[in-house]
């Protein structure tokens, strides 16, 4: 037990993908070209809205948040991956472990509440046009963006201080690419029936939660379009939800197949491939949707391009 417990003060080792070693120089370049684009690209957009006074409504504030959230997702994980590929160094400190899968948790959770807003802010502004500006003013959705952010770094705190204080024997290789929940559960030779009713208890009161909010709004939405006369105003009133739709689907997608489950199922290798869904591809999707589904943000860009030439 002794050497269980100066075990964990030391640290693990991340396999990362050492069953494709050969290429990992080729993995490092394509990662740091996500990484690259993806703090580039929702950089741009949270400087587009920042700029553009007529953009500082509640839905774009939103859109800053997450931004925000995407940034700082892949930025928990991704460098120290592209240092993992280009030294062959695979450990990380005990402390850094946890510190990883807490902020990864965190970010995650506040992406579900905030996306739950955003869905409840489309509802609002669809559902009732002319009481927009008074049930969602811009006071009201900074707060709720702070609410998101607080309920997101409060979730993982009883998961953090239970897989903390847990044993992991002389087995301290981790078998995916960061610091996750799932992974340290799978080489505990702690029971960790605890830390998975906390998972259950939260995922039912927060996931489902925030799932039925954006149901519910989607379908007040759905109804209220369909009642629209033209089929142009049905076009151009569900063209406001398409991006955040598409972002809702894939993001809670990645995160069913990951976390709905006992971690007796757990595969290593397929929870990789979902976990680069959820850290890359996720964060490189929503400033493209937002970009190319969303009018004003698309021309303001196409308006500062045209600028530029001349």
């Amino acid at each position: 037990m002794t050497s269980e417990v100066m075990f964990n003060i030391t640290g693990f080792i991340i396999e990362g993908f050492a069953d494709i070693s050969e290429l990992h120089i080729q993995l490092f370049i394509i990662f740091l070209l996500i990484y690259i684009f993806i703090i580039s690209a929702n950089l741009t957009i949270v400087v587009v809205i920042w700029k553009n006074p007529h953009l500082h409504t509640p839905m774009y504030m939103f859109l800053v948040n997450l931004s925000f959230i995407d940034i700082s997702l892949t930025t928990n994980v991704l460098p120290k991956l592209l240092a993992m590929l280009c030294t062959g160094t695979k450990t990380i400190s005990f402390l850094g472990c946890i510190t990883q899968m807490y902020l990864y948790v965190s970010l995650s959770v506040s992406e579900i509440i905030l996306l739950g807003f955003m869905a409840y802010d489309r509802y609002v502004a669809i559902c009732h046009p002319l009481r927009y500006v008074v049930l969602m003013p811009l006071k009201k959705s900074s707060m709720l963006s702070i609410i998101s952010w607080f309920g997101g770094f409060a979730d993982p705190i009883g998961h953090t201080l239970l897989i903390s204080r847990m044993s992991f024997c002389s087995f301290h290789v981790i078998d995916h690419f960061f610091c996750d929940v799932n992974p340290l559960l799978f080489i505990s030779c702690t029971d960790a029936s605890n830390v998975e009713l906390l998972n259950y208890i939260e995922g039912a009161f927060l996931g489902i939660g925030m799932c039925l909010l954006t149901v519910i709004s989607y379908g007040f939405i759905i109804g209220t379009i369909m009642k629209l006369k033209s089929s142009e105003s049905r076009r151009k009133a569900f063209s406001t939800c398409t991006a955040h739709l598409t972002c809702v689907i894939v993001f809670y997608g990645t995160l069913i197949c990951l976390y709905i489950r006992p971690s007796s199922s757990y595969s290593p290798k397929q929870d990789k491939y979902f976990s680069l869904l959820n850290l890359v591809f996720v964060p490189l999707l929503n400033p493209i949707i937002y970009s190319l589904k969303n009018e004003d943000i698309k021309n303001v860009l196409i308006g500062q391009t045209k600028k530029s030439k001349e």
